[in-house]
């Protein structure tokens, strides 16, 4: 792989078994029981909100600005809620955390998905939600620095959840797309963590991800509505931030750049969308389908293969950021660059018009 001769075959390798003895020396006796339960959390909860969402009509229709062809009940995301928030408590209690950070984690996730679910059921105003999502940034950077974070990491949290909130409510838009891509991610964040303080609840995370995506993928029987999106994005920040605050400042330099691959496949799309949709002057705040995976499915006709292309992508960045982990910051910056110029190019091409300019 030519992105990786900069590191080095033996180094490489090192990289590999380092993640995956940090992974192995984990206890997972002890820790299996409670990725079953979150899984199973999750799979319980969109279950019981599909026969709430059909009781009570709470169903997204399909229309010009949706990519879906029929009525699908929404709202399954809140399975996924209650198990990430019964992780951090848990963790929390258990010392695996520290406790401001737990306490921050449970306080905010309330924050956005107690706004997703209030828009689930009943539209909020977007800047309701952006205020909540703002609010849960603010809970976040408090409790970073109640555990001893710098200032500095306070203020790219307070910065970072409203976007990844919302890059992940943007990119909920096709069967299976943002649940594997917040699981992938988490699981990219499991590894760099290595065995220390992210480690456990990223693959908590990974489980609860894997427990709802049955009832999504290949064919939606509920979507993750605004309450499991947000949820996803506002716990993926949450996970950047631990990785980020246990690498400690020395080592920072070299683990921003990771941290960015794992998420870029949505960072580049929702970011393209966005500045494309401004330049144009148009609603952006608004459903719409000018994403380059909805493009993709409207042109194929399918939501599979995009959503499994994603998928690739994003196995293939955290697999990168897990081999250049030992290498240096200026390679890990070439390559983080790399993937945004591919990702760009991608992104042009995906938005082409289909045969007959349709798409």
């Amino acid at each position: 792989m030519s992105l990786l001769q900069g590191v080095g075959e033996h180094q490489a390798t090192a990289e590999l078994r380092r993640g995956l003895s940090a992974m192995a020396g984990m206890d997972w006796t002890a820790a299996l029981p409670w990725l079953v339960a979150a899984a199973a959390i999750a799979a319980a909860g969109a279950w019981l909100a599909r026969r709430h969402a059909l009781r009570h009509g709470l169903l997204d229709q399909p229309g010009e600005r949706r990519s879906h062809v029929v009525p699908t009940p929404r709202g399954g995301g809140v399975g996924i809620v209650v198990a990430w928030i019964l992780a951090c408590a848990v963790l929390g209690i258990a010392g695996r955390l520290p406790v401001p950070l737990a306490v921050a984690a449970v306080c905010g996730t309330l924050l956005v998905g107690g706004a997703g679910y209030a828009d689930d059921h009943r539209p909020l105003s977007p800047w309701l939600r952006l205020a909540a999502h703002v609010a849960a940034g603010l809970v976040l950077a408090a409790g970073l620095l109640g555990a001893g974070a710098a200032p500095w990491l306070a203020l790219l949290a307070l910065a970072c959840v409203p976007v990844m909130v919302n890059v992940w409510n943007f990119m909920d838009g096709i069967d299976g797309l943002a649940t594997s891509q917040a699981g992938l991610a988490a699981l990219g964040f499991a590894f760099l963590s290595h065995g220390q303080q992210a480690a456990i609840p990223a693959l908590l995370l990974v489980a609860a991800c894997l427990g709802f995506l049955p009832f999504n993928f290949p064919r939606a029987r509920i979507f993750l509505g605004d309450v499991g999106s947000g949820a996803l994005g506002f716990a993926l920040a949450t996970l950047a931030m631990l990785l980020l605050f246990e690498a400690g400042e020395d080592a920072l330099p070299g683990i921003l750049p990771l941290t960015f691959l794992p998420v870029s496949a949505f960072l580049i799309d929702a970011s393209l969308t966005l500045a494309w949709r401004m330049v144009r002057r148009e609603k952006w705040w608004i459903a719409h389908v000018e994403h380059a995976y909805q493009r993709l499915a409207a042109r194929i006709g399918s939501h599979g293969p995009v959503t499994l292309a994603y998928g690739i992508w994003t196995a293939g960045a955290l697999s990168l950021a897990v081999l250049m982990a030992g290498s240096g910051f200026t390679f890990k910056l070439a390559v983080a660059a790399s993937c945004i110029a591919a990702g760009t190019l991608a992104w042009c091409v995906a938005r082409k018009p289909g045969p007959g300019g349709k798409n």
